[in-house]
C-alpha cells in the first residue's frame, strides 16, 4: 500500500518537475547560452571579463535550479514528517497491544490521508514556482 502511494506521489512530482523544464527551464538554458555565446564574441573583452560574463549568463538558471530543489526538499520533508507520525502512531498502538492487522490498515489509512493532503500542494507549488522561474527570466 504505501508502495503505492509513493508512486503516486512520484508520478505527480515528475510531471510537475518535466512541466517547468519545458515550459520555464528550457527558455532560461536557452537565454544563457545564447547570452554566454555573444560574451564570446566581445574580442576587446581580456579572458577574465569573459569568464565574469558567462558567469552572470548562468546566475538566473542556477537560481531557478536552486529554487526548484529547495520547494522539492521542502515538500518531500513535509510529506516525510506526515508519514513519520503516522508510523509514530502505528507504534503507539502496537505498544498499547491493538492487533496487528488493524495497526496496519490504520497506518495505511494515514499514509493514504499524508499523500492525499500533500497531492493538494502541488499545484499551488507549481504555480509559486512558475511564477518565480518568470520573474527570474526576466
Amino acid at each position: 500500500m504505501a508502495e503505492l502511494q509513493q508512486l503516486r506521489v512520484q508520478e505527480a512530482v515528475d510531471s510537475m518537475v518535466k512541466s517547468l523544464e519545458k515550459e520555464n527551464i528550457r527558455k532560461m538554458q536557452g537565454l544563457m547560452f545564447r547570452c554566454s555565446a555573444s560574451c564570446c564574441e566581445d574580442s576587446q573583452a581580456s579572458m577574465q571579463q569573459v569568464h565574469q560574463c558567462i558567469e552572470r549568463c548562468h546566475a538566473p538558471l542556477a537560481q531557478a535550479q536552486a529554487l526548484v530543489t529547495s520547494e522539492l526538499e521542502k515538500f518531500q520533508d513535509r510529506l516525510a514528517r506526515c508519514t513519520m507520525h503516522c508510523n509514530d502512531k502505528a507504534k503507539d498502538s502496537i505498544d498499547a497491544g491493538s492487533k496487528e492487522l488493524q495497526v496496519k490498515q490504520q497506518l495505511d489509512s494515514c499514509v493514504t490521508k499524508c499523500v492525499d493532503d500533500h497531492m493538494h500542494l502541488i499545484p499551488t507549488m507549481t504555480k509559486k514556482m512558475k511564477e518565480a522561474l518568470l520573474s527570474m527570466g526576466k
